[in-house]
């Protein structure tokens, strides 16, 4: 018997009046049934957000705000207005590649992209956090460089246009404050923080360079925000690499993942569990179950499914189930088969 859920979380069956006997290569049948669902409700409850607006605002601010503070910088003589202007440009490319990934991950599966392009948001995120790392380098390596010879910096423009770009990354950044938990968008949103960051930082550096006289504040400073940013994206980078490489996604548990199923009714064993990352707001599972007692049926299937969604964030559930009295019929049944 196959059972699983349709995209309105109800359970559906097919019995075909047969057993399916599966040979895995070591000349053993089983039979086995599949279970598969998305928990009720929960088909598209938890798609990524399109956030079509908020790209479309922080893209116009943030190019107008580019082209501004690169003028103004270069009329300032200030490294930290020019450099944060490269700094935002980068951040504008960021916004389109994660609007465009956005996009892209809400397309409907086809024959040969099965998950649609759901993958598309984590490659997003990495090149994103990559970006981030780079270009940020880059800036407190010129910052480096300029420490010893800051040159004259005029603080009333630097201050201003400064204070500008707080108000213009600020305004974007809180536009995608409520996709946080989607790692694409938080990228966007770690990348527009920093932003803000950083111009508060230069608005601070203009006043001391004006009251002070201290031209070489102004490359100091961008230094000090260059080492912060890079402590906070790193994080971003590793969370993204990881989903990348199939990893199990930050606040899921393989064990307890794994001991939830073993006591669920009838199961005596549970192999060939993974976890994976769909996109950068979905998760998917595969499991075998071994009930010797025989197939559980479908509202049993229905049911763990949905659960798996509430309790540990796994929307797309596949569980196979396997009547021998212990999975090693099953060649995947061993830790080390993938």
């Amino acid at each position: 018997m196959t059972a699983g859920h349709d995209h309105d979380g109800h359970a559906h069956g097919q019995d075909h009046g047969h057993d399916h006997g599966h040979d895995h290569g070591r000349g053993r049948g089983h039979d086995h049934g599949h279970g598969h669902g998305h928990g009720l409700g929960h088909s598209h409850a938890h798609a990524p957000a399109s956030f079509g607006r908020a790209f479309a605002i922080g893209c116009v601010l943030n190019i107008g705000f580019v082209i501004a503070e690169w003028t103004f910088g270069a009329l300032a003589h200030s490294l930290a207005l020019i450099a944060d202007a490269v700094h935002n440009f980068g951040d504008v490319l960021a916004l389109l590649l994660a609007w465009g990934a956005a996009g892209l991950a809400r397309r409907p599966p086809s024959e040969r992209f099965t998950y649609g392009l759901r993958g598309s948001s984590i490659l997003a995120a990495l090149m994103n956090a990559g970006a981030l790392v780079l270009v940020t380098g880059a800036l407190g390596w010129e910052a480096l460089r300029r420490l010893p010879h800051p040159g004259t910096v005029d603080g009333v423009i630097v201050i201003w246009v400064a204070l500008a770009g707080v108000v213009v990354n600020g305004v974007t950044a809180w536009l995608f404050m409520g996709g946080r938990d989607d790692l694409n968008i938080r990228g966007v949103y770690l990348h527009m923080a920093a932003d803000a960051a950083v111009s508060l930082a230069v608005a601070i550096a203009g006043a001391a360079v004006m009251f002070t006289g201290w031209n070489w504040l102004d490359p100091a400073l961008t230094l000090a925000v260059s080492a912060v940013i890079l402590w906070s994206s790193w994080d971003l980078l590793r969370q993204s690499l990881r989903l990348a490489l199939q990893a199990v996604p930050a606040g899921i548990r393989t064990g307890e993942v794994r001991d939830w199923l073993g006591a669920l009714p009838g199961v005596t064993e549970v192999h060939d569990l993974h976890i994976w990352a769909m996109s950068t707001s979905e998760n998917a599972l595969t499991a075998h179950l071994v009930i010797p007692a025989g197939h559980p049926g479908d509202a049993f299937l229905h049911d763990a499914c949905q659960r798996l969604s509430q309790h540990f964030a796994i929307h797309h559930a596949t569980l196979q189930i396997e009547v021998a009295s212990t999975g090693a019929a099953c060649a995947l049944a061993p830790q080390h088969v993938v």
